[in-house]
């Protein structure tokens, strides 16, 4: 493959600038980005920045897109580097790698999953490293039960909700048993709330033992998924 033109890596080195201003700007100011803001700050004129973004929208998706790749590359490396028998420590390993990640990069954080940016639509190429996370953790119950380490949850779903998870289970994880997906995706949810909840100041005066309230709520959450 040929190496990159000139005008290409000084472009892609824009871009790069680009979003690291941008980043800046939400560390400061939230998500409501203004690309005129961020020209500015480069040195810019206002409408030099659009030949690299056109909107404010593909500014956003571009630093959405990387800060789900970031995540997920964290909570991936955190459980491929767990012996694989290890559920229960594969479990913690990703959950803490998620919060570590979070705590390391709050603004980025809060961009994935504080309030919605009004008038911001995230588009499909977003799902998929949206979808990194939970699939790490959701593999780790695959695991289990294609082993025979987990079993078949007895509870019975709402027809509703088991179809909803019967569709999903087909096209993401054949085999895996309704219900224990259900307890999968319980986890998920309660981490990233756990998570906020710490981040956005909602423990602030109630839980000033922070590690050790988030180990013990994760142990929760695998005793009910049934990680021996």
């Amino acid at each position: 493959m040929p190496a990159p033109s000139i005008r290409a890596r000084v472009r892609a080195e824009m871009i790069d600038e680009i979003k690291a201003v941008a980043r800046r700007h939400l560390a400061g100011d939230g998500a409501n980005l203004s690309l005129r803001a961020v020209a500015r700050d480069m040195g810019m004129v206002s409408s030099a920045i659009y030949r690299y973004f056109p909107s404010r929208d593909e500014l956003l998706t571009a630093l959405i897109i990387e800060a789900y790749d970031a995540l997920g590359d964290a909570v991936e490396a955190a459980d491929t580097a767990c012996d694989r028998p290890d559920l229960r420590g594969r479990w913690h390993a990703a959950c803490r790698a998620a919060r570590d990640w979070a705590l390391a990069n709050p603004a980025e954080y809060a961009l994935l999953y504080g309030s919605p940016v009004p008038g911001y639509a995230a588009p499909d190429d977003t799902v998929a490293p949206a979808s990194r996370p939970p699939l790490t953790l959701v593999g780790i119950l695959r695991d289990g039960f294609v082993d025979g380490r987990l079993v078949r949850p007895a509870e019975q779903l709402p027809d509703e909700v088991h179809a909803d998870l019967a569709e999903l289970a087909a096209g993401l994880f054949p085999g895996l048993p309704e219900a224990l997906l259900a307890r999968g995706m319980a986890g998920w949810t309660q981490l990233f709330g756990l998570i906020s909840f710490e981040l956005f100041g909602r423990l602030n005066r109630t839980m000033p033992h922070r590690e050790a309230y988030f180990d013990h709520q994760t142990g929760l959450m695998a005793d009910l998924i049934g990680l021996p």
